[in-house]
C-alpha cells in the first residue's frame, strides 16, 4: 500500500507540475494524455542518456504535437548531436546530423520570433560537424551567411571567425567570387569593430584576436585586393569617427593591395597610432609625412618611433632620418646634432658619419671668409675625416680633391699636421693635409 501511495503521489505531484506548464507555453494537441506519457519518455531517457531510446517517442511529440512547446527541439537537437558524436558509422552518424539541422527549421517554423537566434545556433552546429567536410562547406557557408543576414553585429564573435573559415574554405574550392569574399570580410569585421566599441578592456582584447584572425583567413585567400575597393566601401566608414577596428581593417587591406600612398592609409594609420602606438606605425606615418613635405609631423612621428623601440640600431635609423629632413631645411647644425644623436645609440652607424661629412662639405660657401684659402679649405679636412669614419672611398676621394694646395700651404706659412681649427657653426679642429698632386 505504501508503495502504491508513493507511485500515486509521485503521479499527482507529475500531474501538477504538467498542468503548470500547460499554463506556461505548453501545447498538448488532442491526445493530451498520451503527449505527456511520450514527454515524460522521452525526457527521462534523455536524462539517463539513453538518446536512442529517447527517439521513438521524441518522433511521436513532433508528429503529432509539432507546437508543444520549444524545448522539444532544443532537447530533441541535443539528442541527435549526442548520437552523431558517438556514431561510428558515417551515414548513420550523417542521418543524425541531418535530423538535428531539420529540427532548427521545424522549430523556425513552428516559433519564427526566435528565428535570428536559432538560425545562429544551426549555423554554429553545422559547422562542428562539417568543417572539415568539403562536400558540406557551402551549405554551411549558407547557414553562417543567413545568420548574418538575421543578427548582423549580434552575431557571437565566435560565429563570424567560423563564417569567415568558410568564406575561405569556399574560396578554395572556387564557390565563391573575390567580391563576394572582400564584401562578407567587410561585413564581419565591421560587425567586429561595432561590438569592441562598448567593450570592456578585456573583452576587446579578445576581439581584437578574433579581428586577427579573420584578416589571416582573408591574406590566406590570396584574393586581389582593390585599393578602390577599399577606398570606395570602407572609406566612408572611418569618416564618421576614429574606430580603431575599422582603421586596422583599412589599414591591412591597404598594406596587402599596396596601397599605402593613399590618404586615406595615413589617416587609418593615425588613429591605430593614437590608440596603440608602436615602432612600425610610427615609421610608417613619418615616412608618409615626409613624402607629403609635412615635415614638423615627421619628425614628430621619427621621435616616436625611436622611443617605442629597444633597438639601438632603429633608434639611430629614426634620428638619421630627421637629420635628413633637417639637412634638407638647411639646418646643419641641428642637423649634426641629430646625426651625433644617432651615434650614441650605434657608434658604428656609417650613415651618420657619412651625413655629417655632407653637412661639412656643403658648407664651404657658408663658412668661407675668402681670407685664407687654407682657413676656408679646412671644412673638406672635417669633411673627409668623417667619410672615412664612413668608409665611403668615394666621398673621401671627392672631400680630399678639394683640400688646400701645397702652394696654398707653403705661402700662408703654414705646415701640414699643424692644427687648424674651423670656425662657424662647424666648430672644429683638424690637422691641415695638402690635396694630391694632379
Amino acid at each position: 500500500m505504501k508503495t502504491i501511495t508513493k507511485i500515486l503521489g509521485a503521479a499527482f505531484f507529475l500531474s501538477l507540475a504538467i498542468g503548470a506548464s500547460a499554463q506556461n507555453g505548453w501545447n498538448w494537441g488532442e491526445q493530451v494524455d498520451i503527449a505527456k506519457e511520450k514527454n515524460v519518455l522521452y525526457t527521462d531517457a534523455k536524462k539517463a542518456k539513453n538518446y536512442k531510446a529517447a527517439l521513438e517517442p521524441l518522433k511521436w511529440l513532433l508528429e503529432n504535437t509539432p507546437d508543444l512547446n520549444p524545448a522539444i527541439y532544443i532537447n530533441g537537437i541535443d539528442i541527435y548531436e549526442s548520437l552523431a558524436k558517438k556514431e561510428k558509422d558515417p551515414a548513420k552518424k550523417d542521418e543524425y546530423i541531418q535530423k538535428g539541422l531539420e529540427l532548427f527549421d521545424t522549430r523556425i517554423k513552428y516559433y519564427p520570433e526566435d528565428e535570428s537566434d536559432i538560425q545562429e545556433r544551426k549555423a554554429i552546429y553545422g559547422y562542428s560537424f562539417y568543417k572539415k567536410e568539403k562536400d558540406q562547406y557551402f551549405n554551411v557557408y549558407e547557414y553562417f551567411k543567413k545568420a548574418y543576414e538575421l543578427n548582423g553585429a549580434d552575431l557571437r564573435r565566435g560565429s563570424l571567425v567560423a563564417y569567415m573559415d568558410m568564406v575561405y574554405k569556399n574560396y578554395l574550392y572556387k564557390r565563391l567570387t573575390d567580391e563576394i569574399v572582400i564584401d562578407t570580410y567587410s561585413e564581419i569585421s565591421e560587425a567586429l569593430a561595432e561590438q569592441r566599441k562598448n567593450a570592456s578592456e578585456s573583452e576587446r582584447k579578445k576581439i581584437d584576436n578574433s579581428s586577427d584572425l579573420v584578416d589571416r583567413l582573408l591574406t590566406a585567400t590570396k584574393v586581389e585586393i582593390s585599393c578602390d575597393f577599399v577606398e570606395e566601401k570602407l572609406g566612408p566608414k572611418l569618416e564618421s569617427g576614429d574606430d580603431v577596428n575599422m582603421a586596422k581593417q583599412i589599414f591591412r587591406l591597404m598594406l596587402k593591395g599596396k596601397c599605402l600612398d593613399s590618404p586615406l592609409a595615413l589617416k587609418a594609420a593615425g588613429i591605430i597610432q593614437s590608440d596603440e602606438p608602436t615602432y612600425g606605425v610610427a615609421k610608417f606615418l613619418a615616412q608618409k609625412n615626409g613624402q607629403d613635405g609635412n615635415d614638423a609631423k615627421a619628425i614628430e612621428y621619427f621621435q616616436e618611433a625611436a622611443g617605442l623601440t629597444d633597438d639601438n640600431s632603429e633608434k639611430a635609423e629614426m634620428y638619421i632620418n630627421i637629420a635628413r629632413i633637417q639637412m634638407k631645411n638647411g639646418q646643419k647644425s641641428t642637423a649634426r646634432n641629430s646625426a651625433r644623436r644617432a651615434l650614441s645609440f650605434d657608434p658604428t652607424y656609417k650613415d651618420a658619419f657619412k651625413l655629417i661629412g655632407d653637412l661639412y662639405m656643403t658648407s664651404f660657401d657658408d663658412c668661407k671668409k675668402e681670407q685664407s684659402q687654407v682657413q676656408d679649405r679646412a671644412v673638406f679636412i672635417a669633411a673627409y675625416n668623417e667619410y672615412r669614419k664612413a668608409g665611403n672611398s668615394a666621398s673621401m676621394a671627392a672631400a680630399k680633391a678639394q683640400f688646400p694646395s701645397i702652394e696654398d700651404i707653403f705661402n700662408e706659412g703654414k705646415e701640414e699636421g699643424e692644427s687648424i681649427t674651423i670656425g662657424c657653426w662647424i666648430n672644429v679642429t683638424v690637422a691641415l693635409e695638402r690635396r694630391p698632386a694632379n
